[in-house]
This record gives C-alpha cells, sequence and structure tokens, in this order.
C-alpha cells in the first residue's frame, strides 16, 4: 500500500474544501457530499467554520483508492491565514493546487505557488469549476503556464507524453528514440517540480474527480524514510483541556509512551479523520496524528533526528492593541496565549508597566476571527484598537561591528560582519573565523546567541531582517570567559554596527501589497488617481472581455492602501473588488516621517545597548559604542572609514 501525505491548497472560493469533499465521496470515506456553503463540509467541522463559510484551521481526512492510502491535510484558503498553510507544507509528499476555472491564477494562487517552490514540494493542479459558462480550458492552461510554470501540463490530453518529454532535454531524446515515456521517468520529473499534471473537472458536480484521483495514484511514489525515529511538529490545537500536538513521522516508527520531548510521554496518540479520531499505538514513517501530554512543543520543531524547520516565510504586517472592555487583563492575556500556541506568529507582547496586549496580524479578517474566538471559546467580549504598521530594518552597506564585554572576572570580545542581503531573504548567519583565534565553543556561543534574540534595529528599534551577519574574529580569556559573556558581546555587537550605519547605512522598510483592483470603466480615472496618492505603481489597465470592468494590478505600500476596499465598495457602489496579498517588505515611502514621529533613542534602550564594558584597575566600566573601535583588543580586519 502507497502512502502519501497530500496537501489541498487555494486561493479562497476557489472550491478547496469541496474537492476534498468530492474525493472523500468518490473513494467511499463519506457517504454523503457535504456543502461549505451549507455549513456541512466533513473538513470544516469548527463551529466558526461553518458560521463564516471558510476554511480556518488545517483539518486531516483520510482515504483509500486501490493501493492509494492517501493522508489529506486540508488547509485555510484566505490570504490571512497563510502562516497556517505554510506550517501544513513542510509535511507534504506533494501538494494539490486547486485554481478556479472562473478566476484563474489569483495574487494569492501566486503567493503559494511561491510557498510550495520555497518548500520544493511537487505539486498536481486541480482546475475547478469547468461546468461555469464562458470557461475555455486551453486558455485556462495559458494561464497556467504562463503565470506559475511552463511545466503544466494537461494530463488528460492525447499527446501529454511529448509535453512532459520537452521539460527535460535528456528525457526528449529518450523519448524521440523509444517513441513512448515509461511511468517512472513521469514519476521523477513531478518529484524534481519539473512537471506539474493539470487535471480539469468540477468538484461540486463530481466531475474529473476519477480522473483526479487515477493520475495521483499512477503519478505519485512513496518518499524514502530513514530507520531511525524523527517527526516533524506541524500544527499546535486545543481538544477541550488537551493539547494536540501535530506531527508527521518522518522515519522509523512512533510509539505510543515514547519519550519525545523533555522527558515528556505521548499520552495518545490520535489519527484524526474530521472532527472524529481513533487510537493508536504506533505509527511508521508517513504516517500523521495528533499527540497528547506533550507541551512547550511548537510548529516547525524537529523529533527524534529530524531537524527544525526554518523560521515560516510569511510574516504579520500589522499590529493592535487589544480593548479588554470589562474583561480582566489577565484573564484576556492567558486566553491569547493559548491561541499564540496554536498560531506562534500572533507574537502576544504583555507590557506590565503600560498594562497593555498588543497582537500582531495578516489582516481585518484574521483579527475577526481571533475576536471571535476569544468569545467563543474563553467568553471574552473584548475590542481592537487602530491598527498600526509593522515596520523592519535593514542596512545598506557592510559593516564590521564589534562587542566587548569585561566586567571583573568576565572576558569576550566579538567581531562580526554585517552585510545586506537580498529582499525578502531573512537574517542569515555564519562564521569565518578561524579556530586558532576563537575556540568552537566560543564559535558556537556567538552564532547560538545570534538566533536567540530578536535584534532591534536603531532607526525606530523595529527588527532587523534582509542581512547576513558573519563571526570574523574574537577573543576569549581561558581564565574569566563562560557563555554568558559571549551573549553579551554578541548582542553588543550587533547594535554597534547598526549604530555605526545608522546616519549613511541603515534603511526603513514597510510591507506592500500586490493588488488587484477591477473598476467600472468609467471610474479607472479615479483608481488610478487615488493609488498615486497612495504612493503605488500600477501597470496599463486591462479591460475585461465582455464586460465594463477594468484591471488595474499593482503594488502599494500597506500603510496607504489598507481600508480602500470599502473606499472601492463606495464609489463603485458594490460594482468593484479589490484584492491585495502582502508582497513583502521594500523601502518605506515615508521613512523620515515615521523615524521623526517614533523618536527612537537608541543609547537609552538599555535592554538592547551599543555600548561596550572594559575592565581597569580592578573594575569594568561602560565605553560608547563610537569609542569602541578605538578600545577593541583584537585588531579591525575592515577599519571603519570615517
Amino acid at each position: 500500500m502507497k502512502q502519501i501525505v497530500t496537501g489541498i491548497v487555494a486561493h479562497v472560493d476557489a472550491g478547496k474544501t469541496t474537492l476534498s469533499e468530492a474525493l472523500l465521496y468518490q473513494t467511499g470515506a463519506l457517504r454523503k457530499l457535504g456543502r461549505v456553503d451549507k455549513g456541512s463540509a466533513f473538513l470544516d467541522p469548527d463551529a466558526l467554520e461553518k458560521k463564516r463559510g471558510i476554511t480556518i484551521f488545517s483539518h486531516q481526512a483520510n482515504l483509500q483508492y486501490q493501493d492509494l492510502k492517501l493522508t489529506l491535510l486540508d488547509t485555510p484558503g484566505h490570504v490571512d491565514f497563510a502562516s497556517q498553510t505554510e506550517q501544513v507544507l513542510s509535511v507534504l509528499d506533494y501538494a494539490i493546487l486547486v485554481v478556479s476555472a472562473t478566476d484563474g491564477v489569483q495574487g494569492y494562487t501566486r503567493t503559494l505557488w511561491r510557498l510550495l517552490d520555497h518548500y520544493q514540494v511537487p505539486t498536481f493542479i486541480f482546475v475547478n469549476k469547468m461546468d461555469a459558462l464562458g470557461t475555455d480550458q486551453q486558455q485556462i492552461l495559458n494561464d497556467l503556464q504562463n503565470n506559475l510554470a511552463s511545466g503544466c501540463i494537461d494530463f488528460e490530453s492525447d499527446n501529454f507524453n511529448e509535453d512532459v518529454a520537452m521539460t527535460d532535454d535528456n528525457v526528449l531524446e529518450q523519448f524521440l528514440d523509444s517513441g513512448e515515456l515509461i511511468d517512472t521517468t513521469v514519476q521523477k520529473l513531478i518529484r524534481q517540480r519539473k512537471v506539474f499534471p493539470c487535471f480539469f473537472g468540477s468538484a461540486l458536480k463530481m466531475e474529473g474527480i476519477e480522473e483526479f484521483l487515477q493520475g495521483v495514484r499512477r503519478f505519485s511514489i512513496e518518499s524514502n524514510y530513514p530507520e531511525e525515529f524523527g517527526a516533524k511538529v506541524f500544527k499546535i490545537s486545543h481538544d477541550g483541556n488537551e493539547r494536540l500536538t501535530w506531527v508527521k513521522v518522518t522515519g522509523g516508527m512512533l510509539e505510543n509512551k515514547a519519550v519525545l520531548y523533555n522527558e515528556q510521554k505521548a499520552n495518545q496518540l490520535r489519527v484524526y479523520d474530521g472532527s472524529k479520531f481513533d487510537l493508536t499505538q504506533s505509527l511508521i514513517a508517513g504516517e500523521v496524528c495528533a499527540i497528547t501530554g506533550l507541551s512547550d512543543t511548537y510548529p516547525g520543531l524537529g523529533l527524534g533526528k529530524q531537524i527544525n524547520s526554518e523560521k515560516p516565510t510569511i510574516q504579520p504586517v500589522l499590529n493592535f492593541a487589544l480593548d479588554p472592555k470589562d474583561n480582566d487583563i489577565h484573564q484576556c492575556l492567558e486566553a491569547l496565549r493559548q491561541l499564540e500556541d496554536e498560531d506562534p506568529q500572533l507574537h502576544v507582547q504583555w507590557s506590565s508597566h503600560l498594562q497593555e496586549i498588543r497582537i500582531q496580524v495578516m489582516g481585518q479578517v484574521q483579527l475577526e476571527i481571533i475576536q471571535q474566538l476569544l468569545l467563543d471559546r474563553f467568553n471574552l467580549d473584548v475590542g481592537f484598537g487602530e491598527g498600526s504598521i509593522l515596520y523592519k530594518e535593514t542596512i545598506t552597506q557592510p559593516v564590521e561591528a564589534v562587542g566587548h564585554f569585561e566586567p571583573l572576572r568576565h572576558y569576550s570580545e566579538v567581531h562580526l560582519l554585517l552585510e545586506p542581503g537580498p529582499i525578502g531573504s531573512g537574517l542569515k548567519f555564519a562564521s569565518n573565523c578561524s579556530l586558532d583565534v576563537l575556540a568552537s565553543n566560543w564559535q558556537h556561543q556567538v552564532l547560538s546567541n545570534l538566533q536567540s534574540k530578536e535584534h532591534l534595529g536603531v532607526l525606530i528599534g523595529a527588527p532587523i531582517t534582509d542581512m547576513k551577519i558573519t563571526l570574523i574574529g574574537g577573543k576569549a580569556s581561558n581564565v574569566h570567559s563562560v557563555g554568558g559573556d559571549f551573549k553579551e558581546a554578541t548582542w553588543r555587537a550587533v547594535r554597534q554596527g547598526l549604530m555605526e550605519l545608522r546616519d549613511t547605512g541603515s534603511q526603513l522598510l514597510e510591507p506592500w501589497y500586490q493588488f488587484r483592483l477591477e473598476v467600472p470603466q468609467d471610474q479607472v480615472g479615479r483608481a488610478m488617481n487615488d493609488i498615486q496618492q497612495m504612493n503605488g505603481t500600477f501597470e496599463n489597465p486591462e479591460m475585461v472581455d465582455e464586460s465594463d470592468l477594468t484591471i488595474i494590478s499593482g503594488t502599494a505600500p500597506v500603510a496607504t492602501m489598507q481600508g480602500y476596499s470599502q473606499t472601492v465598495n463606495s464609489y463603485t457602489h458594490g460594482l468593484g473588488n479589490l484584492e491585495c496579498v502582502v508582497l513583502g517588505y521594500q523601502a518605506c515611502h515615508n521613512a523620515e516621517e515615521v523615524i521623526e514621529n517614533r523618536d527612537y533613542d537608541p543609547v537609552s534602550d538599555l535592554e538592547n545597548t551599543p555600548d561596550s564594558v572594559f575592565c581597569a584597575h580592578g573594575a569594568g566600566y561602560p565605553v560608547s559604542w563610537d569609542e569602541v573601535p578605538q578600545m577593541a583588543h583584537v585588531p579591525y580586519l575592515y577599519p571603519i572609514k570615517k
């Protein structure tokens, strides 16, 4: 029996959950088809999902088709819950991307495609809603090839073998010699993400479902797993008082009562099917379950021999303060901590000084869902204040940074090279320091401490990103150095280097939207003027066939465009539509204004000090960041040019 874990991903309203229902019904796993619009979908069991008519949480279902055992992980389709979808991608053998025939490739479809490429997930494509009037299969295929990948191939066409062969020179040569293409070759090309099989149908009318299942069965291959136990956490949820850690077994066997994390045992192994589950005593590699009895686990955590996943690429862009109304603020904090346990991207922040709670979200829909969850699950009727933008900072030129920490009976000095990285690259850490200069244990301390903290920039105190930080030198004492010393020196070095570039080489970043705006033709001038006023840019407007609508696509800062959908709805009298997807962080359009308004003093931020501590006459004393280069004990490799 071939065991495959697949996730279904799609733009909202493409029919993702409807396809899941159709697959389950076709294989006999469901006796009756559910409907999303009627709140009866098998994979939308949560009351809030039924009420909203959208998938908010990822859910598991299991089906068997001939010799294929398929685990389905249904994921949220709304852009505000992209981080939850991303958590699931790291455990998939294959993905099923659902594209609406009536809408084609949309902004969030492209976001999902970038994520699938980032995690290198082989992908089958199901084009849904082919029963709609006016759909053109070849036109849709062209859209997929132009906007996703040229390897999107119609696997229902008579000449699909020839199209597949064209994606690889060696395969094409073999095909021309033999005149045939064996399945194992096609399977390999799909696994290498050179070919993306496309199928067409209507999930609601059960059209094309059998053909799609045949294609997945024929062209998917089971993953190879190591014999030693490993598992990856991809989701945390709560079932009443039970905390559930969802994992995919990535090696060996997972047994009930096994010690898995921080000396904690697996109390139960639950294999879910929708909202119901069966208990099992063991699972083999390639299977998925929810484990009870574990605390402090988190999405991306590796168990056993499995390494941890990298931090997710989808990050929230808005910050909101909680209005507790008549509720106890600490009770609200406790409830939000549980929601943060399930979605670490909420980044719940508690200020005891201000008696204030702030959370980070992707957009308004997510905020509304959180508000409803607090009411439904915790009986807390709360509100949220006006949102603010989550800025980030980076650098535009390299600099050598130094931190020195030498109070009495302690010693450490760290030299780092801070370099700007590509847009969207995040933070990368490396070492280029000889072991003769700094022993491996101290180098490990430096690299660990670089990753253990969210480092703040010096313009407004926002997190830094898109940088490579390399350890290039340092010094330890055989007598006085301890691990904590290198933590202090490392953190101070980062800030010292940022201060060197504060006036000439630092840059404030803000999140930008990629937008697609549909407006009636007589409102195009108004729309383009609005976009320019919002500091956005756009491509040439496109006319919609047989319609009075015009499409304007482009990019704009989140700060200026958020809330614009209500404006569009007003001036187009409900005929217009705005679709926004977070593109990523780019240069802030009004950096000087933001920096002036924040009035941030990096030297006064004592928790993130750029200053160092030296020792003289048996006592430690502080040294200002700008004087540190002259007092450093290790010569600079890249002298600072003043």
